[in-house]
């Protein structure tokens, strides 16, 4: 159940961890997917056998750029904003794939809100975002990013 929130009180919540995703599964007919939609079908992502037999992870793993993505859903995941009528992503500072997402997984996305500045007619929110894997033994998040989103209530 996503966390409801007034447009208001975002710049409020400024440094603080606002929200937690639902999981997210992360299977090969979605890396497949990715792969075609993309093109980047390097075998360490498309070619299950070659990954058992020569990647060092295994089996394949997901690309960084798909956990990347699946930030848009898994913010609407975990967030209801009354008072929005319109969220644009903006973009992106800085994006960093510190571990890898194997096939077969589940992440989730961690949501601390950095900072909500004004721009005209809304706000520009600068979200922490943490995307882990379901029982990573290091603790190491699959992808840390900072995203941009312009919202107008």
């Amino acid at each position: 159940m996503p966390r409801v929130l007034r447009f208001e009180e975002l710049p409020g919540l400024a440094g603080r961890e606002v929200a937690l995703s639902d999981w997210f599964a992360v299977g090969q007919e979605r890396v497949d997917a990715f792969a075609e939609a993309t093109g980047d079908r390097q075998w360490i992502h498309v070619d299950p056998e070659r990954c058992r037999r020569e990647s060092p992870f295994g089996g394949p793993v997901a690309h960084g750029f798909l956990s990347l993505s699946l930030l848009p859903a898994m913010l609407d995941s975990a967030l209801r904003i009354e008072g929005l009528r319109m969220g644009l992503n903006y973009g992106l500072n800085k994006v960093r794939f510190p571990a890898p997402l194997p096939v077969g997984s589940r992440v989730r996305a961690r949501w601390t809100l950095a900072a909500a500045e004004p721009v005209a007619g809304g706000l520009q929110l600068t979200w922490e975002a943490l995307v882990e894997r379901d029982g990573a033994e290091d603790g190491r998040p699959v992808c840390a990013a900072e995203f941009l989103v312009r919202c107008y209530g």
